[in-house]
């Protein structure tokens, strides 16, 4: 959530953050509320001062041993007053949040400015792209000749979106994701998570899920307000939700193999080929906790971290900023990586690197003791894919493939998984 001040005191500020973003948000409304917060604040406060005032008057007629009930009166009419209006600015305060709820946060300065994922910038590449002696295969050939990637038990499971994979694949897959892990455990110093599947509304508030993108979460029915978790960035933020964490603790660095679900509401007819967009997939999640003023080099880290994950399993990729409109709703700058696939001829997304600076933490009241200043401070909070497990292994098939579809393994991988070639069944 952005500082309440910031909205208060300059509103351009984030009329011109929403123009950048091609969003339009109810400021009409925040204004005409705002008005009347600060006429009821300014009345509850003199009603109270007035109260204090003849308070103190009782006090004195009552030690003078003289009649007060004029003055008690004044008193109750004054409290009933003061309980409407403290009641009213509880409602319009209520107001305020949801509204400010709906607002998301200011891209930083160096972001560029752009109408969609067209205006994206690279900002540098790695890997050479292959050139092949025949026709590159796509993924679900290449799955259906080594008999790895099962679509149609999938959908007789479950329904569209949804694929099982078996033998080989299905091993490559477990053993792309310890890969991942001990890389990043071993090789940059995150400690490994193991956290809930199903989280709270509270937690997607946090984050910045709910109450903007219901439609994109799959809900539990039940009394309680639960849903399946839509990303690894859920749970695991939510650690922090009102909690104040000691500045010895500052840099936390999280991983977790997490299992994501999303409805793709506003995604249909896109990718629906294959495991590249499906309902229920994999990552292993990169979370970083850091004091305000080094979040924009953890930024940079963090995205290190998951590219040093395709280099080592030579993997062509480009890392592009997001421009204004492209950019998620909760962050203020983030790169994305994406990776070369050579049956769709284009780079594609792999992993999303995010800076959400102090927008998360207000949500979640997530701070740190700055012991210089003896007060608490929110903390920044980021998080990345290290990677998407089904789009590296999508990617793998592709780049990897030999002209009658069998697949090599990449050498990073042999201590993880005992074969060098997939081989067509």
């Amino acid at each position: 959530m952005l500082d309440p001040q910031i909205i208060r005191n300059d509103l351009h500020l984030v009329e011109d953050s929403l123009k950048k973003r091609s969003l339009k948000a109810n400021l009409s409304s925040i204004k005409k509320l705002e008005g009347v917060r600060k006429g009821l604040q300014s009345d509850t406060e003199k009603l109270q001062a007035s109260l204090n005032k003849i308070s103190k008057e009782i006090g004195n007629l009552k030690g003078a041993k003289e009649s007060s009930k004029e003055k008690e009166k004044e008193a109750s009419v004054l409290t009933k007053e003061i309980k409407k209006k403290s009641s009213k600015l509880d409602s319009t305060l209520k107001e305020l949040h949801n509204l400010f709820l709906e607002l998301p946060n200011i891209p930083d300065p160096d972001v560029p400015v752009g109408s969609s994922e067209d205006d994206n910038i690279e900002i540098r590449n790695w890997g050479k792209i292959p050139e092949f002696s025949f026709k590159p295969k796509d993924h679900i050939e290449i799955g259906q000749l080594v008999d790895g990637i099962d679509m149609e038990s999938g959908s007789r499971i479950t329904g569209s979106r949804f694929s099982v994979l078996k033998s080989d694949i299905a091993g490559l897959h477990r053993a792309l994701t310890q890969f991942m892990l001990e890389m990043h455990i071993k090789d940059h110093g995150y400690q490994e998570l193991y956290v809930p599947y199903i989280v709270s509304s509270d937690s997607l508030v946090g984050t910045g899920q709910l109450p903007k993108f219901g439609e994109d979460l799959f809900k539990l029915e039940g009394p309680d307000n639960y849903f399946l978790s839509p990303t690894g960035e859920v749970p695991i933020s939510n650690m922090l939700k009102d909690q104040v964490i000691d500045s010895k603790e500052l840099p936390i660095k999280w991983v977790s193999h997490t299992p994501c679900f999303r409805s793709e509401a506003g995604s249909y007819g896109k990718d629906t080929r294959g495991i590249m967009r499906l309902h229920q997939f994999e990552k292993v999640e990169l979370v970083q906790v850091v004091e305000g003023g080094n979040s924009e080099n953890a930024l940079e880290e963090l995205t290190n971290h998951a590219e040093a994950v395709m280099r080592a399993l030579e993997i062509p990729y480009r890392v592009v900023s997001l421009c204004t409109a492209d950019l998620g709703f909760s962050a203020a700058k983030t790169y994305d990586i994406e990776a070369w696939i050579p049956s769709q001829a284009k780079y594609r997304e792999i992993s999303s690197c995010s800076n959400f600076r102090d927008f998360q933490s207000r949500r979640m009241k997530a701070r740190w003791k700055n012991a210089e200043k003896n007060k608490n401070e929110l903390v920044h909070t980021l998080n990345g894919s290290g990677l998407a497990v089904g789009r590296t292994l999508l990617a793998l098939l592709e780049l990897n493939q030999l002209e009658d579809g069998s697949v090599k393994v990449p050498k990073a991988l042999r201590g993880y998984f005992d074969k060098k070639v997939i081989t067509v069944t």
